[in-house]
């Protein structure tokens, strides 16, 4: 499965993202804490987007689902996250988006330049509900296979 995505750098953007992202993995068989840790990471990345990119366009989220895992790619023209001039602390508000994304997921990846812009990779291995098509699809293979 992939998808890809290019949504105005607006808030109402964000529930947009979370509602594909979700249906799809749900409709895969992925167990719902896994969809609720993806969404999360997801909903943070894509909240950075509109809230500090300064350049005007669109932000691009691109995700697939391979190997046991998704990867979720969300990409813009800003320069990325800066560093914090100090550590504000577990309450300071500057980089908790950072912290919770590494968090929930297995693999944070941030890409960023000038010329290029930011590039988000997030990947997280899945879990998978009993009656997922997936584990069907496995078990009809080696049925068949065997």
């Amino acid at each position: 499965m992939r998808f890809s995505l290019s949504l105005p750098r607006e808030a109402l953007s964000i529930p947009v993202v979370r509602r594909v992202v979700g249906d799809a993995l749900r409709g895969l068989g992925v167990t719902e804490d896994c969809v609720d840790d993806v969404l999360v990471a997801a909903s943070e990345a894509c909240t950075n987007v509109v809230q500090h990119v300064r350049t005007a366009g669109e932000y691009q989220v691109t995700g697939h689902v391979d190997d046991g895992a998704c990867v979720l790619k969300i990409m813009d023209r800003g320069r990325g996250p800066r560093p914090a001039p100090e550590d504000r602390g577990v309450l300071g508000e500057s980089g908790r988006g950072l912290r919770i994304m590494r968090a929930l997921v297995d693999d944070l990846d941030i890409d960023s330049s000038p010329d290029r812009g930011t590039v988000v990779r997030l990947r997280k291995r899945l879990s998978w509900r009993d009656e997922a098509l997936v584990r069907r699809l496995d078990n009809d293979l080696v049925h068949s296979a065997g």
